[in-house]
């Protein structure tokens, strides 16, 4: 399965490289993820679409690749600089052919408060977990959230957390609801520790009194798997005197793109994705579509989740909404 997933802007992809290899078929260029499509993610650093601000505070990777050496680790790729200007990125992306990348351009409030750094880059990934995730969105005032949230992460995680991200405190809530980390886990499990790091942030939320909107937006794979959340809590419902500290990511409720084919690429003189969702062999999973043809993207629903894995050779979805 042929996975992209983007996400800040983010996406993920993946494609059934085991089983179309056989058939001569090739994972996708990263080159025509990143940097050439219509709206690649790397553009929409800069000029993103559907999203009023720019994502100026790094760009992150994971990408598997089954012909590398140990497979089951990915590649990983990390700067705090703007991806629009990274050679060395570019260099990258015109030379391997993944068959699941994570990647995420990293977007923040416009502050003198925030911190610029690799530690704050996403996907996040802590030792001996496969799963990786990023995150879009902003958790309002979650500095009085923390205390709340030490007693639902396991120690391992909690000593892994290198940064001052609110995204990282949700990458170690869910992986500590995993009934085990370190391996794959079911559909239901991936759901189930989705639902259960919702309602930990829920609860610490209502504790402390916290009732502006915040958006949690998750893309999460591992190379075989993927899953991805649209989710806001309290959409629309900060108070007036505080609508001038919301996060402008969460004036608005963020999107999030999947599409299903067999022949993503260049068709034509434009990019999109052919062959039908019956026939499909890969996925996409975007903030926003990477494509000016929008006919072959659906839109998940507000408050949806999304989970993907290849069975019997092709990519099984499963979408469910969430209270």
């Amino acid at each position: 399965m042929r996975v992209l997933i983007t996400g800040g802007a983010g996406f993920i992809g993946s494609h059934v490289a085991d089983v179309l290899a056989d058939r001569g078929h090739e994972p996708v260029l990263l080159d025509n993820l990143l940097y050439q499509p219509d709206s690649a993610l790397i553009r929409q650093s800069t000029m993103p679409r559907m999203l009023h601000m720019l994502n100026l505070a790094g760009f992150g990777m994971r990408a598997w690749d089954p012909s590398s050496n140990d497979p089951q680790h990915a590649f990983a790729y990390y700067s705090q600089s703007l991806p629009v200007f990274d050679r060395n990125l570019q260099n990258l992306a015109q030379k391997i052919r993944p068959s699941c990348v994570l990647a995420h351009v990293r977007g923040v409030a416009y502050s003198t408060r925030v911190e610029i750094s690799l530690q704050n880059v996403h996907p996040f990934h802590f030792a001996n977990v496969p799963l990786v995730l990023a995150h879009n969105g902003d958790l309002a005032e979650f500095a009085r959230m923390k205390p709340l949230l030490l007693a639902h992460i396991k120690p391992e995680f909690l000593a892994q957390i290198h940064g001052t991200t609110d995204s990282e405190w949700i990458y170690a809530l869910f992986v500590s609801r995993l009934k085990d980390a370190t391996g794959d886990s079911s559909e239901s499990e991936v759901f189930a520790a989705i639902e259960d790091t919702l309602g930990i942030l829920r609860g610490a939320r209502e504790r402390v009194g916290i009732a502006q909107s915040s958006s949690v937006n998750l893309f999460i794979a591992n190379g075989r798997q993927l899953a991805a959340l649209r989710y806001c809590f309290d959409f629309g419902c900060y108070r007036t005197e505080d609508a001038a500290r919301v996060h402008e990511a969460n004036l608005s409720f963020l999107s999030l793109w999947y599409t299903l084919g067999r022949d993503y690429g260049l068709h034509e003189g434009e990019w999109k994705m052919t062959g039908g969702a019956e026939h499909a062999d890969s996925i996409l999973v975007a903030s926003e579509p990477l494509t000016r043809d929008t006919a072959a993207w659906v839109e998940l629903p507000e408050y949806g989740a999304l989970f993907a894995e290849t069975r019997n050779g092709r990519p099984f979805v499963s979408i469910r909404l969430l209270d």
